[in-house]
């Protein structure tokens, strides 16, 4: 098969069918990996191409303001705090009710230099790596609102409030997809998380009534501009898999199998719909396993994944900090020995 570029590899991929290699990236890889494989990077794109990755991934610019030591103020209203890894946690939102909400006036998703970061993607990679846009589906933005506790609290409290913040964060993602597609960008992927390694956050019923409508409406948004919608959640999805299936999305991850998220079964029953990405466990092996050990589990998920196509292997979540690099490392060459369609 003749040579794709990484563009084409995961275009074909999310279309289900076999390009000439199982593509790769990740959603993210933590400053202390990057550093140990690559020295001298300039930040995680700039990884991602001298590591041969297929795809960049870059956000929507939001402000923000420090206001303390080790904490920052989003112009979304809410407080997060600094950690050990490169992303903060929310500590503090600005909605606690419904006179709240009714309060609250969200950033221009059209304020300019918005996406001045796609832009710049789009300008560099487009006709060689994916350019991936991160934008939100019905869960994260709420929940940055309002704080976890609270808003799955709301559910039972205050379901027009829930609703309220499902709907204005389908409206807003919308808006930004429609400067997305007009920036030339093609793939979108959404990383707000419903479950955990048990079970959903919330009842399938309550999936049902609050987030399910939105999700469909966000999804079939994005793709009615022309805009691939690649869907990330963590954790067991099983008993609301049908009803994020049925949105429309066009690719699954991470498939979680420290969840019970069994690649093979998840690609025998839904790989006829929709491509699928992961699912080399991050949260122990890569992180206290062998390299010998990662190279079976690679191998593993390749047998999985890659029959027919629509397969892009990559961790079950993210390569974070405490992920061991030569363990990246070993799946990495794995891929390349294993990973290519005859």
């Amino acid at each position: 098969m003749v040579a794709m570029t990484s563009e084409e590899r995961i275009l074909r991929t999310l279309q289900r069918q076999e390009p000439d290699r199982v593509p790769h990236f990740e959603w993210l890889v933590d400053r202390r990996v990057r550093d140990a494989l690559c020295p001298g990077n300039t930040g995680h794109n700039d990884f991602a191409v001298k590591m041969g990755h297929d795809a960049v991934i870059v956000d929507p610019i939001y402000k923000k303001e420090k206001i303390g030591s080790n904490r920052w103020l989003s112009e979304w209203g809410y407080v997060t705090q600094d950690t050990n890894e490169e992303h903060g946690i929310e500590v503090e939102s600005p909605i606690k009710t419904l006179a709240d909400f009714e309060r609250f006036t969200p950033p221009d998703p059209h304020a300019s230099g918005r996406l001045a970061a796609v832009e710049a993607a789009v300008r560099e990679f487009r006709g060689d790596k994916a350019v991936i846009v991160h934008l939100n589906d019905v869960f994260s933005l709420p929940r940055y609102l309002m704080g976890m506790e609270n808003l799955l609290m709301a559910i039972a409290t205050e379901p027009e409030l829930v609703k309220s913040l499902v709907e204005l964060s389908v409206n807003v993602n919308l808006e930004l997809a429609k400067d997305v597609a007009a920036c030339g960008a093609e793939i979108v992927y959404t990383g707000d998380d419903y479950a955990y390694t048990k079970g959903p956050l919330m009842s399938p019923k309550h999936f049902r009534e609050f987030f399910y409508p939105g999700l469909c409406r966000v999804v079939q948004g994005f793709k009615e501009l022309g805009l691939y919608v690649i869907k990330h959640t963590d954790g067991n999805l099983w008993p609301i898999l049908d009803m994020i299936v049925d949105s429309g999305i066009d690719c699954l991850d991470p498939i979680d199998p420290i969840a019970g998220m069994d690649l093979g079964e998840v690609k025998a029953k839904y790989g006829n719909r929709i491509a699928i990405k992961g699912n080399v466990d991050c949260a122990e092996l890569l992180t206290f396993g062998t390299p010998e050990e990662v190279v079976e589990a690679t191998k593993d998920a390749l047998r999985k994944g890659m029959p027919g196509g629509g397969y892009i292997l990559s961790s079950s979540n993210s390569i974070h900090s405490a992920v061991k690099p030569e363990n990246y490392a070993a799946m990495l060459q794995t891929l390349q020995k294993n990973g290519r369609y005859s």
